[in-house]
Protein backbone atom coordinates (compact mmCIF):
# COMPACT_ATOMS: atom_id res chain seq x y z
CA UNK A 1 0.00 0.00 0.00
CA UNK A 2 2.92 2.46 1.09
CA UNK A 3 4.33 1.88 -2.71
CA UNK A 4 0.74 2.66 -4.39
CA UNK A 5 0.39 5.79 -2.29
CA UNK A 6 3.93 6.89 -3.36
CA UNK A 7 3.16 6.28 -6.88
CA UNK A 8 0.13 8.13 -6.89
CA UNK A 9 0.55 11.35 -8.18
CA UNK A 10 -2.15 13.07 -5.77
CA UNK A 11 0.19 14.77 -2.73
CA UNK A 12 -3.14 14.24 -0.41
CA UNK A 13 -3.07 10.39 -0.90
CA UNK A 14 0.70 10.61 -0.63
CA UNK A 15 0.01 11.83 2.90
CA UNK A 16 -1.76 8.97 4.56
CA UNK A 17 -0.25 7.68 7.45
CA UNK A 18 0.70 4.11 7.42
CA UNK A 19 -1.35 3.65 11.22
CA UNK A 20 -4.63 4.89 9.52
CA UNK A 21 -4.34 2.89 6.00
CA UNK A 22 -2.98 -0.40 7.80
CA UNK A 23 -6.18 -0.35 10.33
CA UNK A 24 -8.62 0.33 7.49
CA UNK A 25 -6.57 -2.86 5.56
CA UNK A 26 -7.35 -4.56 8.85
CA UNK A 27 -11.20 -3.44 8.87
CA UNK A 28 -11.57 -4.51 5.08
CA UNK A 29 -9.95 -7.67 5.89
CA UNK A 30 -11.76 -8.85 8.72
CA UNK A 31 -15.34 -7.79 7.59
CA UNK A 32 -16.60 -9.46 4.42
CA UNK A 33 -19.31 -7.12 3.76
CA UNK A 34 -17.49 -4.40 3.89
CA UNK A 35 -15.27 -5.61 0.30
CA UNK A 36 -12.57 -7.87 -0.72
CA UNK A 37 -8.91 -7.90 -1.01
CA UNK A 38 -6.58 -9.87 -3.24
CA UNK A 39 -3.08 -10.52 -3.34
CA UNK A 40 -1.18 -10.68 -6.89
CA UNK A 41 1.28 -13.09 -7.23
CA UNK A 42 4.14 -14.39 -9.25
CA UNK A 43 4.48 -17.58 -8.16
CA UNK A 44 5.13 -16.89 -4.14
CA UNK A 45 6.23 -13.38 -4.75
CA UNK A 46 3.99 -10.87 -4.08
CA UNK A 47 3.68 -7.80 -6.94
CA UNK A 48 0.22 -6.34 -6.37
CA UNK A 49 -3.02 -6.29 -5.01
CA UNK A 50 -6.58 -5.45 -5.51
CA UNK A 51 -8.94 -3.69 -2.94
CA UNK A 52 -12.75 -3.61 -3.50
CA UNK A 53 -15.32 -1.77 -1.26
CA UNK A 54 -19.05 -2.79 -1.56
CA UNK A 55 -21.73 -0.70 -1.43
CA UNK A 56 -25.92 0.21 -3.02
CA UNK A 57 -26.68 2.33 -5.78
CA UNK A 58 -30.06 3.29 -7.49
CA UNK A 59 -28.66 3.96 -10.82
CA UNK A 60 -27.47 0.11 -11.16
CA UNK A 61 -30.28 -1.28 -9.73
CA UNK A 62 -28.50 -3.17 -6.57
CA UNK A 63 -24.88 -3.74 -5.02
CA UNK A 64 -22.16 -1.72 -6.60
CA UNK A 65 -18.27 -2.30 -5.88
CA UNK A 66 -15.30 0.06 -6.63
CA UNK A 67 -12.27 -1.03 -7.04
CA UNK A 68 -10.73 1.16 -4.29
CA UNK A 69 -6.76 0.43 -4.69
CA UNK A 70 -5.69 -1.76 -7.78
CA UNK A 71 -1.29 -1.66 -7.99
CA UNK A 72 1.18 -3.53 -9.95
CA UNK A 73 4.58 -3.29 -9.02
CA UNK A 74 6.82 -1.73 -11.93
CA UNK A 75 8.62 -4.74 -12.36
CA UNK A 76 5.34 -6.31 -13.36
CA UNK A 77 3.29 -3.60 -15.12
CA UNK A 78 2.60 -4.03 -19.03
CA UNK A 79 2.77 -7.62 -18.59
CA UNK A 80 -0.58 -9.02 -18.19
CA UNK A 81 -1.40 -9.04 -14.59
CA UNK A 82 -3.68 -6.21 -14.42
CA UNK A 83 -5.42 -7.66 -17.02
CA UNK A 84 -5.90 -11.01 -15.06
CA UNK A 85 -6.66 -9.16 -11.73
CA UNK A 86 -9.46 -7.53 -12.78
CA UNK A 87 -10.91 -10.22 -14.74
CA UNK A 88 -10.85 -12.33 -11.46
CA UNK A 89 -12.25 -9.22 -9.65
CA UNK A 90 -14.96 -8.86 -11.89
CA UNK A 91 -15.77 -12.69 -11.68
CA UNK A 92 -15.97 -12.71 -8.39
CA UNK A 93 -17.51 -9.66 -7.94
CA UNK A 94 -20.71 -11.43 -10.11
CA UNK A 95 -20.80 -14.29 -7.72
CA UNK A 96 -21.01 -11.90 -5.19
CA UNK A 97 -24.34 -10.16 -6.77
CA UNK A 98 -22.90 -6.72 -7.43
CA UNK A 99 -24.40 -5.24 -10.68
CA UNK A 100 -21.85 -2.55 -11.76
CA UNK A 101 -18.26 -1.90 -11.00
CA UNK A 102 -16.90 1.47 -10.59
CA UNK A 103 -13.20 2.84 -10.41
CA UNK A 104 -11.29 6.14 -11.06
CA UNK A 105 -8.00 6.52 -12.61
CA UNK A 106 -5.89 10.12 -12.92
CA UNK A 107 -6.31 11.77 -16.25
CA UNK A 108 -2.83 11.44 -16.87
CA UNK A 109 -2.66 7.55 -16.58
CA UNK A 110 -3.08 6.74 -19.94
CA UNK A 111 -1.91 3.49 -19.88
CA UNK A 112 -4.52 2.24 -17.00
CA UNK A 113 -7.25 4.05 -18.80
CA UNK A 114 -6.41 2.03 -22.02
CA UNK A 115 -6.43 -1.09 -20.11
CA UNK A 116 -9.88 -0.03 -18.15
CA UNK A 117 -11.71 0.69 -21.76
CA UNK A 118 -10.30 -2.54 -23.18
CA UNK A 119 -12.21 -4.21 -20.24
CA UNK A 120 -15.27 -2.82 -20.65
CA UNK A 121 -15.21 0.22 -18.42
CA UNK A 122 -16.72 3.60 -19.79
CA UNK A 123 -15.71 7.00 -18.74
CA UNK A 124 -18.88 8.80 -17.83
CA UNK A 125 -17.69 12.10 -18.19
CA UNK A 126 -18.40 12.62 -14.54
CA UNK A 127 -16.34 14.54 -11.79
CA UNK A 128 -15.49 12.41 -8.61
CA UNK A 129 -15.66 14.39 -5.79
CA UNK A 130 -14.71 13.66 -1.70
CA UNK A 131 -15.34 15.16 1.67
CA UNK A 132 -13.99 13.53 4.43
CA UNK A 133 -16.73 13.41 7.53
CA UNK A 134 -15.07 14.80 10.38
CA UNK A 135 -15.93 12.64 13.42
Amino acid sequence: MRQFRVDDPDSRYQQVDDEGARGALVRLMRDPSLGRLWMICDGQTPVGYVAVTFGYSLEFQGRDAFIDELFIAASHRGRGWGKRALRHTEAACREDGVNALLLEVTPDNTAAATLYRALGFEDHRRRLMSKRVDR
